[in-house]
């Protein structure tokens, strides 16, 4: 028993004991020579490529929000004209009774009264009165009035 403790006192470990691990595989880098080769990131080059790509994406995203915002602009500005044509439609002149899915057109007297008719602005031939075409519509199930050709310079102000 001596004996082993003289040899145990003898062998002195050539490696810091405060400079190794228990359990190297919980280290954060490589213990050993075959060890993976484990390189720090740069952190701001992942940065940028996040923020770059979060940027197109919210970019294309906005986009379609805008295209979508003007579609509904668009049917919203077609409705109101719609609407305020078919007020004037409804105060006009009619000797007849209309149809759904028929064509009429709206046409201004010159005493600023409407006039509604089944006759176009290129079917009066000689027998034109003075009266200012309108608008070329259809009435709709609703019965609102889709406006099929109208006249740019007539302003729909009710």
């Amino acid at each position: 028993m001596k004996k082993e403790q003289k040899d145990a006192q003898k062998f002195v470990n050539p490696i810091d004991p405060d400079k190794i691990s228990e359990n190297p595989h919980t280290l954060e880098y490589g213990h050993h020579s075959g060890s993976a080769l484990i390189k720090p990131e740069d952190q701001g080059k992942l940065k940028s490529r996040a923020l770059n790509a979060m940027d197109h994406q919210t970019d294309m995203q906005l986009g379609q929000i805008y295209e979508q915002m003007q579609l509904l602009a668009d049917q919203a500005k077609r409705l109101s004209e719609r609407k305020k044509i078919s007020e004037f439609i409804y105060t006009a002149e009619a000797r007849f009774e209309p149809f759904i899915n028929h064509t009429y057109h709206l046409y201004k007297r010159e005493d600023e009264s409407f006039l509604l008719s089944l006759i176009g602005p290129k079917q009066w031939g000689k027998s034109r009165k003075s009266f200012d075409f309108v608008a070329s519509v259809k009435l709709l199930a609703d019965h609102t009035w889709d406006i099929l050709e109208k006249n740019e310079s007539f302003e729909f102000n009710a």
